[in-house]
């Protein structure tokens, strides 16, 4: 694989541009240049179909889609973006078909094993190292203060010694 070209990739900037500004057009034609110097330049052709659907040309941007598809036959968004179009053009059983292609790649993206040494292992540049928490020393008082905002309970009347404890009544309606 060789390096990528720093001015395709200007180019392509250039037209993802273009796109965000609506002029589809101009964005079109740009990716083809891009496309004319490498055809599996991955992205330019993803963007060139989604210019074509943005123009309403859903069959030229099915075709284009399926070019990304055979680029990257796994990729979730050929499939999502293939469903879309096939939609708008009304053929939703194809579009309900890469819909769940789409749904399938996710699964395998979710799926795939986790880098070497996993999240946050040493690398050979430590500035991208995930930050490590610090273990803080904490003492616990040794006396916790008295907590003011909370009332203390009504002392209970009590009745002098020797005063006669009255007996409990029964309810009035028992004989």
């Amino acid at each position: 694989m060789s390096a990528p070209n720093p001015n395709l990739q200007l180019a392509y900037d250039d037209a993802m541009f273009d796109y965000s500004r609506e002029e589809y057009s101009k964005a079109l034609a740009q990716l083809q240049t891009i496309l004319t110097e490498d055809p599996d330049h991955f992205d330019a052709r993803l963007a060139a179909a989604m210019c074509l659907y943005r123009q309403g040309n859903y069959a030229a941007a099915i075709v284009e889609g399926h070019k990304a598809e055979r680029l990257r036959p796994n990729e979730q968004l050929v499939h999502t973006n293939l469903s879309l179009f096939y939609m708008k053009s009304g053929d939703k059983t194809t579009a309900e078909k890469h819909g769940l292609q789409a749904r399938i790649a996710s699964w395998k993206e979710n799926m795939a094993p986790p880098p070497a040494g996993g999240v946050g292992a040493p690398s050979g540049e430590p500035e991208l190292q995930m930050a490590q928490p610090k273990a803080t020393a904490f003492k616990m008082p040794e006396k916790f203060p008295d907590m003011p905002w909370k009332k203390k309970a009504p002392a209970k009347p009590t009745t002098p010694r020797g005063a006669a404890e009255s007996a409990p009544q029964p309810p009035p309606h028992l004989p």
